[in-house]
């Protein structure tokens, strides 16, 4: 299931955001889906992270694009693990390049459907 997660991830920043990461990890813990992703940042964005305002730049369009496929990412978690997916969290450390997901789930996924 990790792996069908890693895979959807893959395929939605490939399609949502343009390009696909360098790597990524998902993890299932209980009622949670954890996701890191590295290598995240376009050229245009490694460019505009060289300074201060760049960085909060490329920070508020991530978040925007990212509130617009909210709902289709959410449904491909959900569809994977069979649970209701009840939050979406999500951060973008730009110097670093890295970006987290954290879903909720109405229930433990560790233990199946219910």
């Amino acid at each position: 299931m990790e792996n069908a997660l890693r895979n959807a991830i893959i395929k939605f920043e490939q399609e949502f955001m343009g390009r696909g990461p360098d790597d990524v990890r998902a993890f299932i813990v209980r009622d949670l889906v954890v996701v890191r992703l590295k290598g995240v940042l376009t050229p245009a964005e490694r460019q505009l992270a060289k300074t201060p305002e760049g960085v909060d730049m490329v920070k508020r369009i991530r978040q925007t694009l990212i509130a617009q496929g909210r709902d289709k990412l959410c449904e491909q978690v959900s569809d994977i693990t069979g649970a209701k997916i009840i939050g979406l969290f999500t951060d973008i450390d730009v110097p670093l390049g890295e970006r987290v997901f954290v879903f909720t789930a109405d229930r433990d996924i560790q233990i199946g459907p219910r």
